[in-house]
């Protein structure tokens, strides 16, 4: 029998990732499966909480199947995923309707104004640590009260993608402080538990999830998920958390001082620190970790802006980008707001969207793309100033996922932010952070705990180019000023696509 493997599953937006690894870090296998979310109506965004557990079985197969997986035994498993994310069941743990994703789901708007108007602003700030958004979680489940109630009247339960994992395989119920600091109003970040009135009054006839820090044990595999995956019945499993924050895990992101970077379908910042840092235009959470706090943010669409623009032009990304670095700094005078699905900090505007200034007849996709690639970037330095003007202490930056292969858009971000970003050797992301917390399980029982740094060391190093500040500097107070000119318009466009009338434009 060969050296026991951790396995670590992500459940993503655009799709899950499967990996084993070995003690020393080592990825053995990794395999992917792609799937697609619905938006059944603008401003919504769901999935069926079955297919993470059909995905998952699927992956687990498809590892163990793996020739390099030959002889390998699963020692303990790693669960992550999208998040927040709201997904309810029934008493006998059947969904009762598809899953609510995260702030990318901006349908609930009138219960953030009510339960804002209700609880107070200030309340919620001090509960929670964050103000309500289209982040938050707590709204949503309001929102199924009051617009569904012959679903929510069979709603027992609450789940997020880690959490139904971990329950399919071991039959527990739980959630980690994590995620349950982004259910805002529901948790108490300092008293780091349930505020039970909070509770009862917006969720009412849900079962709190028992809370555990996202590398405890969760349970061990039941026979029927054993019979199911192939997995060893009793193999340890972890309760997992929100992807961005095993991202962060995996590429040893959740010091005291650093701030981790996710290249995704969105864009994911985090800042970790000793203490709860409040600003109304961020999300203040509970960490990975206990003893830790975050201040996160996170743009609605980077990777999907990118991906808009290759499907629109019917390109591939190595043509894009070959021809956005010969568009050079500033994209031969464009300048794109990156607001084409709302956006989340630090503007908290689900109706924001997107704006491309200064367009010719002259400009090509290479010209756009550059401009999507920068304005994603100025939407990484408006977020960074705002964490810094909080008060958050940024010495370390970490930059992860699928994004991280385009060493351009690295650049950019660099050279607009002036942040140097180290890159890790292994760039896999959340599934590869979740191996590393079920490696924790096994390493707690023969007492030589894995280290991420020994795991995962940096292999480079993106370093921004003096050059080309002073250009960045003045694109950057551009975009800022290009955001409230055309605010007005914008959002009674919004307005248009849901199919509000009569338009009426705001007075900018």
């Amino acid at each position: 029998m060969s050296a026991p493997v951790t396995l670590g599953v992500d459940i993503g937006t655009s799709s899950s990732k499967g990996v084993l690894v070995d003690g020393a870090g080592r990825v053995i296998a990794s395999v992917s499966v792609r799937h697609a979310v619905e938006r059944p109506r603008p401003g919504w965004v769901e999935m069926e909480g079955l297919t993470w557990w059909a995905e998952f079985v699927e992956l687990v197969h498809r590892l163990m199947e793996h020739p390099a997986s030959t002889g390998r035994e699963i020692a303990a498993v790693g669960v992550s995923g999208m998040g927040p994310c709201v997904l309810l069941t029934d008493a006998r743990n059947r969904p009762v309707r598809p899953a609510i994703l995260y702030g990318v789901d901006t349908r609930a708007a009138a219960q953030i104004d009510r339960l804002t108007d209700e609880i107070g602003e200030d309340e919620i700030v001090r509960v929670g640590g964050s103000r309500l958004s289209s982040q938050a979680a707590g709204p949503k489940i309001s929102w199924i009260a009051e617009e569904e109630p012959q679903v929510y009247a069979r709603a027992r339960r609450l789940f997020m993608p880690a959490s139904w994992l971990a329950h399919q395989l071991t039959g527990a119920y739980v959630l980690d402080h994590q995620s349950a600091s982004q259910t805002t109003p529901l948790y108490d970040v300092e008293a780091e538990g349930w505020h039970d009135g909070m509770w009862a009054r917006y969720a009412p006839g849900i079962e709190q999830p028992e809370l555990r820090w996202s590398g405890e044990t969760a349970g061990v595999v039941s026979p029927e998920a054993s019979e199911q995956t192939g997995i060893p019945a009793g193999t340890p499993v972890i309760t997992g958390t929100i992807d961005a924050w095993t991202e962060a895990v995996s590429v040893g992101g959740h010091g005291e001082g650093d701030l981790m970077l996710m290249y995704g379908t969105t864009l994911f910042l985090i800042a970790t620190g000793p203490v709860a840092l409040r600003t109304p235009s961020m999300w203040t959470t509970a960490g990975a970790f206990p003893g830790t706090r975050n201040l996160a943010g996170g743009l609605a669409a980077s990777g999907a802006l990118t991906d808009w623009v290759k499907d629109l032009t019917a390109s591939d990304y190595a043509r894009l980008l070959a021809e956005a670095q010969a568009s050079g700094i500033g994209a031969r005078g464009l300048l794109m707001l990156p607001y084409f699905s709302g956006e989340r900090t630090p503007i908290l505007d689900p109706d924001a969207r997107g704006v491309v200034a200064g367009l010719t007849l002259d400009h090509g996709r290479g010209d756009l793309y550059r401009a999507a690639l920068e304005a994603t970037a100025f939407g990484v330095r408006h977020n960074v100033e705002t964490m810094r003007a909080a008060g958050a202490d940024i010495r370390r930056v970490v930059a992860v996922g699928g994004g991280t292969q385009a060493r351009l858009w690295l650049q950019i971000v660099s050279d607009v932010t002036g942040l140097i970003q180290e890159i890790p050797t292994v760039t896999l992301g959340a599934s590869y952070g979740a191996a590393f917390l079920a490696a924790g399980v096994v390493a707690s029982e023969s007492g030589r705990p894995p280290c991420i740094d020994a795991w995962n060391p940096t292999a480079q190093k993106i370093i921004p180019d003096p050059a080309s500040r002073s250009a960045y500097d003045e694109l950057y107070a551009m975009y800022l000023d290009l955001y409230p000119a055309t605010r007005h318009i914008t959002h009674a466009l919004a307005a248009r696509q849901r199919g509000s009338a009569p338009i009426r434009l705001e007075t900018p």
